[in-house]
């Protein structure tokens, strides 16, 4: 009896044991815990910025062409600002609008930017220049001898348009410069219309008339007889004036630049673009000039193009550029100006 039960307490010790090993084994090859797992805290996706709307007004021809590019971006929603364009055909369909506030930037001319800034109180600003000299004066001459210096017209006639505006005082400043005195040594009859003034001068009655571009190109194209004798631009530059012949600028309406800095700052950018982009191409600029109405037929845009002195100049060096510009529009006739000599004040400060 003893021998079995000892044989059993064997038995029972050798289960025991193996028992033991076998959960140690398993401790062994069990894998660890899984850790807890991390939780992601995603961020949230900022919404694109709301693109501010602005109101743009601009003139037909040279002071609106450099902006052709710009519409057509705009038009593909590829700008930071969402513009509305409105064309214009002359100055005085603009300034009431600009007076009241309607137009947040426009494309003007000089002298009239200068009135605007002195009758708003300084709530219309001078943003940037953008048209230098445009205009001509054309002779009909079939046998293609033309005058070389503005002493010629002496007893002549020419027809012109632009009168109490800047084309009128850059003519009796650079005919005074040239030793004649208008309206005594030349008689000078202003229509109200450019186009008036080609379809005149296309039937061949008008042997000298001073036009801006691309009139000058829609002319010559009408009536190869006329043909562009002088540069008014290189007679500026020649005659020591101060400052640079500017026809065309930008303005700004005060309480928006001031409400939407960034907005204007990046409609700078994006016009200057839309510059270089008119003056590297001319042929493809032509097209979406045309496209947008500022011009009629592609072929006269591209044309007119090399001539017309698109410019985007901000900043610095608007003023140096200007004011002796102004000086000269100030001492030719006062009210051309607003009446006093403008001031650098002017130039919208960013």
């Amino acid at each position: 009896m003893k021998k079995i039960m000892s044989t059993i307490l064997i038995l029972a010790m050798l289960l025991a044991l193996a028992s033991c090993a076998a959960k140690t084994e398993q401790e062994a090859v069990s894998p660890e815990p899984e850790q807890a797992q991390e939780t992601v805290v995603e961020e949230p996706v900022a919404e694109p910025a709301e693109k501010v709307a602005v109101k743009v007004a601009a003139m037909k021809g040279p002071t609106g062409m450099g902006m052709s590019k710009l519409m057509e971006d705009n038009a593909i929603n590829a700008t930071a600002n969402e513009y509305t364009f409105d064309l214009f055909s002359a100055p005085d369909e603009l300034t009431a609008k600009l007076v009241t506030g309607e137009y947040d930037i426009a494309a003007i001319p000089t002298n009239l930017a200068a009135n605007l800034h002195k009758k708003t109180e300084g709530q219309i600003q001078l943003l940037a220049l953008n048209t230098l000299g445009v205009l001509h004066i054309m002779q009909n001459s079939p046998d293609g001898q033309l005058i070389s210096d503005l002493s010629e017209l002496k007893g002549k006639t020419v027809y012109a348009t632009g009168q109490g505006s800047n084309p009128e005082y850059v003519l009796n400043y650079l005919l005074r410069q040239s030793g004649l005195e208008p309206g005594v040594d030349v008689t000078i009859e202003y229509l109200a219309a450019h186009d008036e003034l080609v379809a005149l001068a296309a039937t061949g009655e008008v042997e000298y008339c001073m036009l801006p571009e691309p009139n000058v190109s829609v002319l010559s194209n009408k009536n190869a007889d006329m043909k562009a004798a002088i540069d008014l631009t290189e007679v500026w530059e020649n005659s020591n004036a101060e400052g640079v012949l500017t026809m065309g600028c930008l303005v700004v309406n005060k309480a928006f630049a001031d409400a939407n800095p960034d907005a204007v700052k990046s409609f700078l950018e994006e016009y200057a673009a839309s510059v270089d982009y008119v003056n590297s191409d001319a042929a493809a600029a032509a097209e979406l000039i045309v496209k947008y109405e500022i011009v009629g037929a592609a072929p006269v845009a591209q044309k007119a193009l090399p001539n017309c002195n698109i410019v985007c100049i901000t900043g610095d060096e608007i003023w140096p550029a200007i004011e002796g510009y102004y000086k000269v529009l100030f001492d030719a006739q006062p009210a051309s100006v607003g009446g006093a000599m403008p001031e650098s004040g002017m130039v919208w400060a960013g």
